[in-house]
C-alpha cells in the first residue's frame, strides 16, 4: 500500500515539474518573441517612404495622418522620422504614426508646444530603445567627437525647414518644469539650466528657438537624457529659384 502511494506521489511530482517546465519555457519563447516584435516596431522604417525633401515644407496630402505635424533628421545617424503630436503626451507613447498599437509608441512633440515650432522652446519626446533605434541613438551624443561630428540636421514642419544645430547634452530629471514645461519658456532659463547641468554646451551657439530631443536615460529612475538644437528657418526650394 505504501509502495502504491509513493509511486503515485512520484509521479504527481513528475508530472508537476513536467507543467513547470512547459510553463517556463512558453513564457521563455513568449518573451523572445515580445522583444522581436518590440524591436522590429521600433526599427520600422516604413514611415521613410512619407519623408519630405530637403527644401520644402511637409505637404498636406504626403502627411501619413493628421497628427503628424512635422518630421525630423539629424544627418548621418539613424534619427530620421516623422513627428506626431497628440491630444496629450500620452497618445503616442504606445502608438506608431499610423495610429495603431505599438510599445515603441512614435517620436512626437510636446502636446503644448506649437505644432510649427515657433515657440522659444520646443521639446520632443522618443523611446529609449536599444540598438540605436527611436531615440536610444541620443546615447551617441554623450561622446563629445561624435557629437562634434553629428551636429546638424532640420525639422521640416507644414509650413518651413529649419537648419538644426545642436548645442548641448544634458541629464535632467522628468519632473523638472524649467526641462518639461516648454509652455511660456523662454530661452534664457534653458541656457541658465545647461550653464549649470550640461555635459557638452557651446555657450557661443545661442539661437532664439531651442528645439530639445528627449529620451530616458535607460534605468529605471526619472533621469531623462536630453540633446538641444537651435532651429533656423532656410530658404524653401520656390526662394531659392527667385
Amino acid at each position: 500500500m505504501a509502495r502504491a502511494i509513493i509511486k503515485v506521489l512520484d509521479k504527481t511530482l513528475d508530472t508537476a515539474i513536467l507543467i513547470v517546465c512547459v510553463l517556463l519555457l512558453l513564457i521563455g519563447a513568449y518573451s523572445v518573441l515580445d522583444n522581436l516584435w518590440l524591436y522590429e516596431n521600433a526599427t520600422d522604417r516604413s514611415a521613410l517612404l512619407y519623408k519630405p525633401p530637403v527644401d520644402e515644407p511637409l505637404a498636406e496630402e504626403k502627411r501619413i495622418s493628421e497628427n503628424q505635424v512635422a518630421w525630423v533628421t539629424i544627418d548621418d545617424t539613424t534619427i530620421d522620422y516623422p513627428i506626431m503630436q497628440g491630444k496629450d503626451n500620452y497618445e503616442f507613447l504606445n502608438k506608431n504614426p499610423y495610429g495603431e498599437f505599438a510599445l515603441s509608441g512614435s517620436i512626437f512633440l510636446d502636446s503644448r508646444n506649437d505644432e510649427a515650432f515657433t515657440d522659444p522652446y520646443s521639446l520632443i519626446y522618443g523611446h529609449h530603445m536599444s540598438h540605436g533605434a527611436m531615440f536610444g541613438a541620443l546615447d551617441d551624443f554623450l561622446d563629445r567627437a561624435y557629437f562634434d561630428a553629428h551636429r546638424t540636421g532640420r525639422v521640416v514642419t507644414k509650413t518651413a525647414v529649419y537648419d538644426f544645430t545642436a548645442f548641448a547634452v544634458s541629464y535632467a530629471d522628468g519632473t523638472d518644469d524649467i526641462i518639461f514645461d516648454p509652455t511660456d519658456r523662454m530661452t534664457s532659463e534653458i541656457y541658465a539650466f545647461l550653464e549649470e547641468n550640461a555635459r557638452i554646451y557651446l555657450q557661443e551657439e545661442r539661437g532664439d528657438r531651442i528645439v530639445a530631443l528627449s529620451t530616458c536615460s535607460g534605468d529605471a529612475s526619472t533621469t531623462r537624457l536630453i540633446v538641444f538644437g537651435t532651429i533656423r528657418e532656410r530658404a524653401t526650394k520656390e526662394e531659392f529659384a527667385e
